[in-house]
């Protein structure tokens, strides 16, 4: 019978302990939370912080005279299902044509949009500059946020990080928990993590997609409004656009900074509210939320160079184009959340799930399939 090793336990112990503590010591106590949930889901707003996104007087979409009557085809509904999806919602001409969920959701179950938030992010700026509260696009960052007021950081503008060109450092990892991406998501002070880039490239010469240059957008909002994101989203754009229920937007602790790059979270019935704004060229019942240019803007390829020294011909202000089909548009997020706009159907499609599909270039397989199935309604 063998004896136990009390110098190999004591080394284990230690081990153990190292790795408890380690994250104290480095101050990087995220870790707990994100060893705890590992992976990032759908219904990540009840482990976070929210403030809440309050609705006015809700405005129901109108019934299409088609509601009802369509029926998905069966291989395209078991590819969606096979995706893990748990919500469809079509507007078609401003009317609530079709609607789908799969078990354990509904019309009214909040579901988080990960990087959708990017795109009502963009909005929000867009509202600000219309508000007269950002100049403009040209604005340095460091007009707003003293840490972006000196050296290499003072030559980054809003329009670069609108463009995800701001040049920064910042590692946009998802599998690596020590990543600065994962401690955005899982940490309690957003401003500080999204500040402390260091500029490697020139500002505007390079488009990288960047969680961080997006939670710089959302600290800009806060501070040249004075009011938080889900303030300013409820006056600017919940309210107006007659959402049906309140949203929440997940912060990093309470009373502190909204996630602006992502965890927006709503119905998919109230998420096509924000594709009928962008269908609408930025209005809401003819009056402008943002302006004609900032719109055009938004759903224009921006052209920077990128990782691989192409002209970006996919990516505007925060919202996502369709290569070869430049006039559709759409947000989106990491496990496949989508509000697609066509607008020479006037259709918004929202999906909402669990998993994507591989990419076709730089598309999720499924925005194509879910583009061909809305032109076909």
């Amino acid at each position: 019978m063998k004896r136990s090793n009390p110098r190999l336990k004591r080394i284990l112990l230690i081990v153990l302990l190292v790795i408890v503590l380690l994250p104290v010591l480095t101050n990087k106590t995220y870790l707990y939370k994100a060893v705890a949930y590992n992976f990032a889901n759908i219904d990540d707003y009840t482990i976070f912080d929210n403030e809440k996104v309050a609705a006015g007087t809700p405005l129901p979409w109108q019934l299409s005279a088609d509601y009802g009557k369509i029926k998905m085809p069966d291989d395209f509904e078991e590819y969606l299902t096979s995706l893990k999806t748990v919500g469809i919602v079509v507007i078609k001409d401003r009317k609530l044509l079709f609607e789908k969920y799969w078990p354990g959701f509904s019309d009214s179950s909040l579901t988080g949009s990960f990087s959708v938030a990017k795109s009502i992010t963009s909005l929000l700026i867009g509202a600000a500059i219309r508000d007269g509260k950002i100049s403009s696009v040209n604005d340095p960052a460091g007009k707003y946020l003293p840490e972006f007021a000196e050296g290499e950081k003072a030559k980054v503008t809003i329009a670069d990080l609108l463009t995800m060109s701001s040049g920064s450092d910042w590692n946009e990892s998802y599998a690596n928990p020590l990543s600065v991406t994962t401690e955005l998501y899982y940490g309690n002070d957003v401003y500080k993590t999204a500040t402390s880039v260091n500029i490697i490239k020139t500002p505007g010469t390079y488009h990288y997609y960047k969680s961080g240059d997006t939670q710089l957008l959302g600290l800009i909002v806060e501070k040249a409004t004075g009011k938080s994101l889900a303030e300013y989203a409820s006056e600017k754009l919940w309210k107006p656009l007659g959402a049906e229920h309140s949203a929440l937007w997940s912060e990093d602790k309470p009373g502190g900074h909204e996630k602006a790059y992502c965890c927006f979270n709503t119905n998919a019935r109230d998420f096509a509210r924000f594709g009928q704004l962008m269908l609408d060229s930025g209005k809401i019942n003819g009056v402008p939320v943002i302006d004609s240019a900032y719109f055009k803007a938004s759903v224009t390829p921006c052209m920077i160079p990128d990782d691989i020294d192409k002209p970006c011909n996919y990516y505007g202000y925060q919202w996502w184009i369709i290569p070869n089909e430049p006039e559709i548009f759409y947000a989106r997020g990491i496990l496949g959340q989508y509000i697609i706009c066509i607008p020479s159907k006037q259709i918004v499609i929202v999906r909402l799930g669990e998993k994507r599909d591989e990419k076709v270039g730089v598309t999720p397989a499924e925005v194509f399939k879910l583009i061909e199935w809305g032109k076909s309604l």
